[in-house]
């Protein structure tokens, strides 16, 4: 395997490891908790998962021939909480996704070099992915930090539950994870 196939093999894994972070925590919501927000000023998860859809929608859709913010997007609807069910929210998360991937899919070694634009500023491919896949992993950091507060001591942890790092490095070692 060569590096651009392994870079399209790896950046797959690592949106895949990402969205993996938020479907666990809107698994672990109820609907009710999908549109609490700390204050006025913040969002909710249902907010942060409107606008990461709306995102990949427009950055992933004809992504390498048409400018990545499509004049059909209307990003400040994607920060009003209007989605009415949990259904609806993970039909809108799906299908961001779902663009992404198939957008991904498609790319070739020869894509990689080429150049695509972002409101009007060209990038190469590499630097778009990139860029999305640390606005990705940023929102859904916000996602996970708030079903934390939200869940409390009833929250299911993601990762290695704390003071149990050193017997999960023993595990790994060993092969027993």
């Amino acid at each position: 395997m060569n590096i651009a196939e392994t870079y399209l093999k790896v950046i797959q894994e690592r949106f895949h490891a990402v969205k993996d972070l938020g479907d666990k925590t809107i698994a672990q919501l109820e609907h009710e908790q999908l549109h609490w927000s700390y204050n006025e000023d913040s969002n909710s998860v249902a907010v942060i998962v409107k606008h990461v859809s709306g995102n990949m929608v427009s950055r992933w859709t004809d992504f390498l021939t048409t400018d990545g913010e499509k004049s059909t997007r209307n990003r400040d609807d994607e920060f009003v909480d209007n989605l009415t069910t949990k259904e609806e929210l993970i039909a809108v998360w799906e299908h961001g996704w779902q663009v992404l991937f198939e957008a991904l899919k498609q790319l070739t070694e020869a894509d990689l070099v080429k150049f695509v634009t972002i409101r009007g500023e060209k990038h190469t491919v590499i630097e778009a992915i990139e860029r999305q896949v640390a606005h990705y992993a940023s929102h859904v950091g916000q996602i996970v930090y708030v079903g934390k507060m939200i869940k409390g001591e009833q929250w299911k942890t993601l990762s290695i539950p704390k003071g149990q790092s050193q017997a999960f490095t023993e595990a790994k070692l060993k092969g027993q994870n």
